[in-house]
């Protein structure tokens, strides 16, 4: 399979995960768009999506998929969703579309996470994908510094303004082994609306495509 047919197996796997009359949570990115492509499908036996960005909405809409605001929402059986990289503890970078921020707040409602992605996200140690932290603009050079005394090296994703109106970094030449407590510290800086680990909040089950097919890891 190609990785764009690897996208489309794993989306199409993630259906199984859907239960009859639920609001399903979905995240953002070309994976997604597999899976939001093969929901529509099942459109009629769901109530509605809740959406990690405005594109992942429109492309919903624009299916025929019913969008509900997370505040009308107490609580969702799955959260589906793609990943830059993926370890074996299930911890994750994410952010490369911009949308981390919703996609954590939406993950944190969410009873399980379903990650979908290809072998090619799978590394043992995350980093070598840049890491994505959310910024106020008006903190982006001094989030910067406090992020390159981490041992990071921070570049501005010039032109990119994300849905909820901040600014992107992304950080180089990092070896995350300790994931959880890498991400509560850059979260504790000043300025820093949220940073693009998923690692205290990781996935619950992973499906993994390659060319042999799809595997499905859980926790």
């Amino acid at each position: 399979m190609t990785q764009d047919e690897m996208k489309k197996a794993v989306g199409q796997a993630a259906l199984a995960y859907v239960q009859p009359n639920t609001i399903i949570g979905v995240g953002t990115g070309s994976t997604v768009n597999c899976f939001i492509d093969a929901l529509a499908s099942i459109k009629d036996q769901i109530k509605a999506a809740v959406s990690s960005s405005e594109a992942s909405t429109a492309r919903l809409k624009a299916l025929g998929i019913p969008v509900v605001d997370l505040n009308d929402v107490t609580e969702f059986d799955i959260y589906v969703d793609g990943a830059d990289e993926i370890n074996p503890h299930m911890e994750m970078i994410k952010g490369g579309g911009a949308a981390l921020t919703r996609e954590k707040i939406v993950a944190a409602v969410a009873k399980r996470f379903i990650c979908i992605a290809d072998a090619t996200k799978q590394v043992d140690v995350l980093g070598k994908f840049p890491l994505p932290v959310e910024v106020i603009p008006l903190a982006r050079e001094y989030v910067a510094r406090e992020l390159r005394k981490l041992g990071g090296n921070p570049v501005y994703r010039e032109g990119v303004i994300t849905d909820n109106h901040c600014q992107i970094l992304d950080v180089h030449d990092l070896q995350i082994t300790n994931a959880k407590a890498f991400e509560l510290v850059v979260n504790q800086i000043p300025g820093v609306v949220t940073v693009g680990l998923f690692a205290s909040r990781g996935a619950d089950v992973a499906l993994i495509g390659s060319p042999e097919g799809v595997a499905t890891i859980t926790k």
